[in-house]
């Protein structure tokens, strides 16, 4: 009797979707002054890299930006939506408290009956939702999965604290991830410590009809600067050494698009020419879990990451959490 084939799991499609209101610095600085709060182009650029973001319209919900990134992702996988059996949302800013915004895009798209379901992680968060539904690809728990990081962080930000409100922005990306035959998804590495969830974090809920504690974003921006550079170096030779890779067989190296000069310490120690850095937080902002996919897919269709590609995914967030992914693309 011959043993079973060995299942792997591949990207097939990659889709994003931006909100159309592009908001530069200098938009941003003049809206904020209005307010009594000093910034500017020049400030924002030396300090993070960032020009311009985009955020959502009154009455649009994080489910309506995942869905137009699905529907990419779908179409460029060749597929349609009754073909996926998995549904995963990264967010940190879900349509509700309840039911999931992975049932709500379920519903949008049309499909009935598969597992669908939000990942909590922040920044990292669209690392451990492709982690996960690359496990439930390779037990035969699922075929076809459609796995999306998207957000709407203009809702949570603090616009009279400059330090925090022009870091982010809204999006969406996703990815088909499905079953085959030859490795696509070579390694992955979760990690998580709660010790520093003071760091990063929206300190409110919601109890009784009121809002308790904070709902806004709070941020230690040096001490997350420290612990991003230095665990995101480490995990990404902890999977590479998984994987029996080097830095060298690194084409593409996909960061979560927090701030470039966390991005050029990381390429930095992993003796990576920024020439192999995909970068693109200068024009999206920090979308949190919507960066990584919204950077691969933005690589993908300017024709700068090809078939056969090895890209490496590495996210870190409020948790604190971290991890990566090494691909075959």
């Amino acid at each position: 009797m011959n043993p079973p084939a060995a299942r792997y799991s591949r990207i097939s499609g990659t889709g994003s979707y931006l909100p159309p209101n592009r908001l530069s610095n200098q938009a941003l600085a003049e809206q904020l002054a209005a307010q009594g709060v000093e910034t500017s182009d020049e400030w924002i650029i030396e300090r993070t890299g960032i020009r311009a973001r985009h955020f959502v319209a009154d009455g649009v919900v994080v489910s309506d930006l995942a869905v137009e990134a699905a529907k990419r992702a779908i179409e460029a996988a060749g597929c349609t939506a009754s073909d996926i059996d998995l549904i995963i949302v990264a967010t940190s800013t879900p349509d509700m408290i309840f039911p999931s915004s992975a049932c709500i895009v379920q519903q949008k798209l049309g499909v009935q009956g598969c597992p669908a379901f939000d990942v909590q992680a922040v920044c990292s968060g669209f690392v451990y939702a492709l982690t996960v539904a690359d496990a439930m690809i390779k037990t035969g728990a699922a075929n076809k999965a459609l796995v999306i990081g998207a957000e709407v962080f203009s809702r949570i930000l603090d616009f009279s604290d400059r330090t925090t409100c022009v870091l982010f922005g809204d999006g969406a990306g996703a990815v088909v991830l499905e079953a085959s035959d030859t490795p696509g998804i070579l390694a992955t590495e979760l990690h998580a410590d709660g010790r520093h969830v003071n760091i990063l974090c929206v300190p409110g809920t919601v109890s009784g009809g009121q809002i308790l504690g904070d709902p806004l974003l709070k941020m230690d921006g040096q001490a997350v600067f420290k612990l991003a550079v230095g665990v995101l170096e480490d995990v990404a030779r902890s999977v590479l050494a998984k994987a029996g890779k080097t830095e060298a067989d690194i084409d593409w190296l996909i960061p979560h698009q927090a701030n470039i000069r966390i991005m050029q310490s990381t390429a930095k120690r992993l003796k990576l020419s920024m020439d192999k850095v995909v970068v693109t937080v200068d024009q999206h902002g920090n979308t949190s879990a919507a960066s990584i996919p919204l950077a691969l897919d933005t690589a993908v269709r300017s024709g700068k990451i090809r078939r056969g590609d090895t890209l490496m995914l590495e996210g870190v967030g409020g948790g604190f959490t971290w991890g990566a992914v090494l691909v075959d693309f």
